[in-house]
Parts: structure tokens; C-alpha cells; sequence
């Protein structure tokens, strides 16, 4: 029998190519497709939802996904502690399982995966990542996370703090910190998603670069995670997992 999905914020760039993802796949069905305002009543009989909405629109699809049992992948991004905490304990009460994912792109996995690998034999390491102009957070989920792994990283390794010698600037000109590796958010039309980690070292650079050019980049990723969300109980961050 085929999974039914629906998707939320079927009108956005995302959640149109998701619902043509879907309709291609023979073990899935599309169940329904709504965008921000319509009634979350229509998603009742989904087994999972896929939301691509906004920071702002997405608690209240959750919070009727966990209380109806239903699984959910979520893309949205600018999540918040606070935020997860809450997840976490709505899911107390339901059999949903929920996977938040800030990047459905097999290679943004991977160049997560390289970051981790060589944090530990440089002694600075910084993010530039570029988007759209039309995106809502900024750092991106993908460079937050980025920044998270190649920090715990150092930390296991007892790497000392990275040089840098700034004492006076123009507030931003360094980015945005996040465990102390610098974030730089450039928002670009004609961007899609693109993120650049470079490390350094004395007489050398490692940048690990990674590009989607087009959303259908997102799909096997997002398809996925559709495939598998009821597999792991409670909340799941990322798709790391599942790519062996």
C-alpha cells in the first residue's frame, strides 16, 4: 500500500517540486497539498506530511501533526532550542515520529561530513554561505550545523582558540558566531544554495565547496527521509543517518 503524504507550502518553490517528486514515486501517493491559511483539517488521514513553510507558520502544522498522529519531515528552517524543546515534548503524548532537516542534499551531507574530518588539523576555520534572496533565516540551517560539527570537532581534538587579532570593526564584519566558528550570509538573487567551509592552516587553504543549482538537487533526500521518518521514534535531526 503506498505511503500518503501531503505537503505544506505546496505553493513555494520547494513544496511544488516536493509534490512532483511524489507524484513521480511509485510508492507514494500525494494525499493533499495546501500552503500557509489552509485548513490543517485536509491533512487528516496523511501517514507523513512534508512542511516547507516558514519560521513562523510551522509550530502550528507540527503541533497538529504530533496531536493526530500523523509523521512529518520538516525543511523549514530557523529553528531554536526553545522550539525543539517543545517538539520534544508534544511528542511525549504521540505516536509521530518528526525529522527536522536544514539540508536534504546528499552532498551538503557529505560536505559536512569532510568538514569533520578536517577541523582537526586546521587552525581556523570559517563559513561563507550564499542564498536567495527570498530566504527568511540567515545563517542558513546547513552552516549552523556546519559550524556545530566542526566545533565539537575541535573540542574532542583540544584544538586552542582560533587566531584572530580583530579589535576594532564595523558591527556584522565578521558574521554571525556560532560555537565560535564566524558564519558570513550573503543573499544573492540568482542563488539557489551554496556554502563554502575554508580552513587554514600556515602556507595552506582546504575549501570544501558544496552547490545546488536546482532544487530537484533536494528530492532523493527529501523522498528519503519521507521513506524512512517512521523508522526513528521521536525527533530526528538531519538525514546523516540514512546516508551509508
Amino acid at each position: 500500500m503506498n505511503t500518503k503524504v501531503s505537503v505544506v507550502g505546496a505553493k513555494g518553490r520547494m513544496g511544488e517540486t516536493t509534490v512532483e517528486a511524489i507524484n513521480k514515486d511509485s510508492e507514494l501517493s500525494l494525499h493533499c497539498a495546501i500552503d500557509q491559511g489552509d485548513g490543517l483539517d485536509q491533512l487528516s488521514g496523511s501517514d507523513v506530511l512534508v512542511d516547507f513553510t516558514t519560521p513562523e507558520a510551522v509550530m502550528q502544522t507540527l503541533e497538529f501533526a504530533i496531536k493526530n498522529n500523523i509523521h512529518a519531515v520538516v525543511g523549514t528552517t530557523g529553528w531554536t532550542d526553545e522550539k525543539l524543546n517543545k517538539i520534544k515534548e508534544l511528542l511525549k503524548t504521540s505516536k509521530s515520529s518528526i525529522r527536522i532537516v536544514s539540508n536534504f542534499s546528499i552532498g551538503a551531507i557529505l560536505m559536512m561530513r569532510f568538514a569533520e574530518e578536517a577541523a582537526k588539523y586546521y587552525e581556523s576555520a570559517e563559513i561563507v554561505e550564499i542564498h536567495h534572496p527570498s530566504k527568511k533565516d540567515a545563517p542558513s540551517g546547513t552552516s549552523q550545523s556546519t559550524a556545530k560539527i566542526i566545533a565539537e570537532a575541535r573540542a574532542k581534538h583540544k584544538m586552542p582558540a582560533q587566531p584572530d587579532a580583530t579589535s576594532t570593526e564595523i558591527a556584522g564584519a565578521r558574521g554571525a558566531n556560532v560555537s565560535d566558528i564566524k558564519i558570513h550570509a550573503l543573499r544573492v538573487e540568482g542563488a539557489i544554495a551554496h556554502q563554502e567551509t575554508i580552513f587554514g592552516s600556515k602556507g595552506e587553504l582546504l575549501t570544501i565547496r558544496h552547490d545546488s543549482f536546482d532544487r530537484e538537487s533536494f528530492m532523493p533526500g527529501v523522498i528519503l527521509a519521507v521513506k524512512n521518518v517512521a523508522k526513528t521514534p521521536g525527533l530526528t535531526l538531519g538525514i546523516n543517518d540514512l546516508i551509508n
